[in-house]
Parts: C-alpha cells; structure tokens; sequence
C-alpha cells in the first residue's frame, strides 16, 4: 500500500508540475501582449496518512510527536501578477496606457469587461472601441462642453463632424502699463511771435499754422488769422482743419478777438481757444481750451509769424489692438488707442476699420492713484455698441481694463498696452483631439478653440485576483472579484492615463526561464519516483518466484 502511495504522490507532483508548465508557457506565449499580467502558480501539500497518533506527557513520561506520511501535492493557487508594466510610446492618441490600478470599462453586447490594454480606435459611427472585437470604451460625454458630475458611463462617441457655431464676443479684457512719466498729449499753450505789415491780413498768400494735437492725439491744423479794421487795431479769428475736412471755420461775425490794438512796440494779450468737440471721418475730436500767447506779436514789415506749441511737445499715445468676432464669426480688429491727458489721467478710444461696421460710445476716460492702479472710470464699466457690416447682428463689447496690478496699471516702466483675452470666435470644425492623464478627450477646433468632449473612466476592484479573463484581454467580474468601484482617473481613483503609448506585458522572461528549468527538474524528478516505486514494486511481485 504504500509503494502505491509514493507512485500516486509523483504522480501528483507530475501533474501539478506539468499545470506550472502550462502557466509558463502562457506566460512565454504573451510576453509581448500589450496589457498581459503574467501569472504563478503555487503548490501545497494534501492530506497527510497518520501512522501513528502523538500523545500527551505524562507525570513519568514524556509526550510523543504524531507520525503522518503525506498523500502528495496539488495546486494551491493560480495568481496573476498585476504590477505595473512598462509603456512604449507609440505616437497614437487613442494609444492609452494606465499608471496605477485601475482598468479600462469596455462595453459589448450589454455587458461590462475590463481591460488594462488601451489600444483603441475610432469606429465608423464615432465610437472609441477595441479594434478587435468592437467593445465600446465607457466614460462620460460632455454636454456644451461641460463635462457631467457623477460616475455614470456611457459610450464614449465622438462626432468626428462636430461644428462649434460663431460667439460674438461680448468682453475683451486688456492688461499692461501706462508710463506715468509721459507727457500729456493734448496741446494746451501756444506760443506766437513775429511781425506783421500793417494793412495787411494774414495768412494771406503764404498760410500762417501749426500743427496741435486733440485728447485723443490726432494732428489737426490751426490757422490763426490777424484782420486789420483800423490803424493798428485788428480781430483775431482761427480755423481748425483735420486734413481737408474744416471742423472750425473763420467766423468773421464772431472772431477770437475784435478790436486788439498791435503796434512796433506792444502786442496783443493771451486768448483762449475754446474747446471742439465733433465727429469727423468717424474719430473723435476734442481739443479742449487752448491757450493762444500772442504779446510778443508786433507790426512791423516782414512777414515773420512762428508758433512755439507746448514747448515742442510730441502727443503721447499708445495703441492696442485685438480681434474681435460678431454673430456671424466674422472677424474685426478693434483697436483702442491711450492719450494721456492730463496728471494720472488717460484718454482711450477705441475703433474699428469703417467698412467693418460703426461703433459707439468708444470713448472714456482712466483715473489712477498715487499707486498706479485704476481709481476710477468714465463711463464704468466701458462697453462699446458696435453694429457690424455684413448682415450680423448688433452687439455690445465690455471693455474690461481689470483692476490693481492685474489690469491697467501706470508706474514708471515703459508703455506697453495689450489684448489678454476676448471671448469670441469664429465658427469651425474639429479638427483633431487631445487625451490627457485624467482621461479627458478636448477637441481642437479649426479656429484654434478648443472643448471638452468626453471622459474615458476607469474601474477599480477590491480583488483583481477574483476577475475572470475572458480572452481579448478582457476580464468580467466574478464572485471574489468585488464590485467595480467607477471613477475619474487621477481624481477620484489612483490611476492616470498617458496618452500615445500603451501599456507592455509584465512578464519576466528571465524569471520564467529559470521557473522552466525548476519545473522540468521537479518532474524529472517526481518521474523517478515513480520508476524507482515500479521497480520495488517489480521486486515484491519476483518474492514467489
């Protein structure tokens, strides 16, 4: 009986050596299978034979151990690995690889699988899914660009046509300095001097101007006209011209100044030029009072008038441009320009080319404190009405210079005024996507936007060891495997997602070739168990020769 123990028991071991080839040689088979998790097997030994039961001590005796033969081995358990494998980059962005314990939710036929291979593709109708069985990826779709709360999936699909209509901007934030140190840019004082002929009125055939400059910096023309209506005595009359267009005329029924007297030794007094205010080729022109010097005027008998203006100040202005977008995703270039007018005081206007449209209320004024930031606004907040060209619909445009160190400041670093930000654009199509490591699909829009999509989610079990493979790299809950806990990579779970690389097998060829070589001398070796039993066995049966 007993020599047929030992056979049965290399027998066992035969087999249970022969189950641990069969795991190697799986494991050798998927070495390069994208997501494989190798596995072990380990053994342990059956019920043992009791030859002899121990017993207790005793007052005059000492207790005695208990005799067992064992009855062989079996398997004990077949366990995956599920370390984490390396990843090889492979450029594709459905290429997905997990970092962590999570698996891929695939869906197929109305059933749930799991899967840590992340080669995915896009199939006909738009749908992320295993190339080879159809398998929908699950996740989380955006809806208006906002992806939902929660952890309810559903298949991932992506509208490879999908069009994002035009957003006519509604505000365009700015953000940069005004040097406080710049000189204000509209022309305040005149100076004039030089002689003119008696009897004569000037400009006369030569035109006697200069060039002075509004709040918001345009160059206009100021002509200022001396008209004699008796010995010595003259009016004093002025036009203002913005190029060819006459935005103040001579008005000889009312002149600056009526009966001045001007002789060899005396001139006239100082003036003020009243502010002008209009609209001229779209822009806005405002002066202001401007304040004419003319004493050092004399009679004489040349024609020598000059102007001094400002002491040759040039006009401070500083521009800014963005594009802007109108309901029909048109795009205009709205421009604002910065005058300073004033101590800590600044002028800005904006405008757009006037085949683009016309626009309104594009003025206003910046007050700042004693640090640079915005004190206060005219109008506040600044939106400009602006009615497009073209059939689009009329908008309005808020003007956000923003506020303490964050918008406008002005201190004593350079000028230098730009476009943050605008909320508007054009209408376009997708034109490619993004996966990052939480899992979120973003869309690339052909006009350079982009927008949430969609959200690849993962599951997690309290036992990978309980899932049961399925073949395909899959694997579908089991009894021991524990619920799938669903969440957002890299969130609400340990794992995250790398996108244009997947995830290789974690199998050790070393390690298994050096299992092969204790599994093939384990078997030898059970072999000769059984041969050498065979042979006692032979001998026995030779006892009646």
């Amino acid at each position: 009986m007993a020599l047929l123990n030992s056979l049965f028991d290399g027998v066992s071991g035969m087999r249970n050596l022969q189950s641990m080839m069969d795991v190697i040689g799986n494991n050798i088979a998927n070495v390069d299978t994208i997501g494989f998790k190798g596995s072990r097997v380990t053994f342990s030994d059956t019920f043992n034979e009791f030859i002899q039961a121990g017993t207790n001590p005793t007052a005059t005796t000492g207790g005695t151990n208990s005799f067992q033969i064992g009855l062989g081995s079996k398997i004990n358990s077949i366990d995956k690995n599920w370390s984490q494998g390396t990843f090889e980059q492979t450029g594709n962005t459905t290429d997905l690889a997990l970092q962590g314990p999570g698996l891929f939710i695939l869906k197929s036929n109305g059933q749930n699988y799991y899967t840590r291979a992340g080669s995915f593709i896009f199939d006909a109708d738009g749908n992320l899914v295993d190339p080879q069985n159809g398998a929908i990826v699950q996740g989380k779709v955006a809806v208006d660009g906002a992806i939902p709360s929660g952890n309810t999936i559903q298949n991932v699909k992506i509208d490879k046509n999908l069009k994002i209509p035009a957003i006519k901007t509604s505000v365009a934030t700015w953000g940069g300095n005004l040097q406080s140190s710049s000189t204000d840019t509209q022309t305040q004082n005149i100076v004039q001097s030089g002689t003119i002929i008696p009897g004569t009125t000037y400009p006369n055939d030569t035109t006697k101007d200069c060039t002075i400059y509004d709040k918001n910096g345009n160059a206009l023309d100021l002509t200022v006209k001396y008209t004699e209506t008796a010995a010595n005595t003259y009016n004093i009359d002025y036009k203002i011209s913005n190029g060819s267009t006459v935005l103040r005329d001579f008005t000889p029924t009312s002149p600056l100044a009526t009966g001045v007297t001007i002789n060899g030794t005396s001139g006239p007094s100082t003036y003020t030029i009243p502010a002008l205010t209009t609209t001229s080729n779209g822009t806005n022109i405002d002066t202001g009072d401007i304040s004419l010097d003319a004493t050092a005027v004399r009679t004489g008998t040349d024609n020598t008038l000059s102007y001094i203006v400002d002491d040759n100040r040039t006009p401070t202005i500083i521009n800014g441009s963005v594009s802007v977008y109108d309901s029909l995703g048109n795009a205009h270039t709205l421009s604002v320009q910065f005058t300073k007018t004033d101590l800590n005081t600044w002028r800005w206007n904006a405008s757009i080319p006037a085949t683009d449209g016309t626009l309104s209320n594009n003025s206003g004024t910046i007050t700042f404190d004693s640090n640079g930031q915005i004190s206060t606004m005219s109008p506040n907040p600044a939106i400009l009405s602006f009615a497009p060209s073209g059939g689009a619909e009329n908008q309005t445009i808020q003007l956000d210079f923003g506020s303490g160190t964050s918008g406008v400041t002005q201190n004593s670093l350079s000028s230098q005024i730009a476009a943050l930000t605008q909320d508007g654009s054009a209408s376009a199509s997708l034109s490619n996507i993004n996966i990052d490591q939480y899992g979120n699909i973003e869309g690339i829009f052909s006009n350079g936007q982009s927008r949430a999509l969609a959200q690849i989610m993962v599951a997690t079990f309290a036992n990978n060891n309980g899932l049961v493979s399925v073949g395909d790299n899959m694997y579908t809950v089991a009894a021991n495997s524990g619920d799938p806990i669903v969440g957002e990579p890299g969130e609400t779970t340990a794992t995250t997602m790398q996108s244009g690389a997947l995830e290789q097998s974690n199998v050790d060829l070393a390690k298994e070739f050096t299992n092969m070589i204790v599994a093939q001398r384990g078997f030898e070796a059970n072999a000769h168990v059984i041969t050498t039993s065979d042979t006692l066995l032979q001998d026995i049966t030779n006892l009646i020769r």
